[in-house]
């Protein structure tokens, strides 16, 4: 690792609109240091008191990322969604820099393939990814969902009837349906991990992993 790697730290965030906006204030919840830049005054005047540093100004510009520091900012997050031409000579500067992790919001397709090509390490759906969450929800008994592709998902799911009373081992659920419980929340316990030794009961919140199709017949359970 070269000194100038080691010395790198922080996340831009730059486009302070509902996504960017809220990814930067979670960063800071979590003790990151976050810096945002957005080209209008409102949005950085809306979160000055909120974010540790705000900035206006024209992410577009690889002279101005520099005169704030970037290129001594380990990751940034390109938010931008109202404007594919701007996202993407963001992005651009941003491998100018020599930013060692580039994560871009995409609104299509297409603009993925464009930011990709132009040197975006991750591209991210965010509408996409949540639309196709929150309908999995509203279809389902799961109380949370998160697909990784692949037909791969891990859900939160309330213990169906028919799996209380009974230790896993004896249930087999992978046997059975096909899907592993990996953790388990008795009433007014915290989370722990799953063994065949753990004994679900009436309240009791598994979280669970196996394919999609598996872990919806899984919550469906009565």
């Amino acid at each position: 690792m070269s000194a100038r790697d080691a010395e790198r730290s922080g996340i831009v965030v730059i486009g302070l609109g509902r996504f960017g906006s809220h990814l930067a204030d979670s960063l800071i919840r979590q003790h990151h240091q976050v810096l945002a830049i957005d080209r209008d005054a409102a949005p950085v005047q809306r979160w000055s008191d909120q974010l540790d540093r705000v900035v206006q100004a024209d992410a577009t510009q690889e002279g101005v990322l520099r005169q704030l520091g970037l290129a001594d900012m380990e990751r940034a997050v390109v938010a931008i969604g109202d404007s594919v031409e701007a996202s993407v000579l963001t992005v651009l500067a941003l491998v100018e820099l020599g930013v060692p992790q580039i994560w871009a919001r995409a609104t299509s397709n297409k603009h993925a393939k464009i930011l990709s090509s132009v040197g975006a390490h991750h591209v991210i759906f965010p509408e996409q990814e949540t639309g196709e969450r929150v309908a999995h929800l509203i279809v389902s008994k799961m109380l949370d969902f998160v697909e990784f592709g692949d037909d791969f998902a891990i859900a939160k799911v309330l213990a169906p009837p028919s799996m209380t009373g009974r230790p896993l081992g004896e249930l087999r659920p992978a046997d059975r349906y096909g899907v592993r419980v990996v953790g388990v929340k008795l009433p007014n316990e915290r989370y722990r991990y799953a063994t065949d030794a753990t004994v679900p009961v009436a309240g009791s919140m598994l979280i669970v992993e196996g394919s999609i199709d598996g872990v919806q017949r899984f919550a469906a359970l009565s």
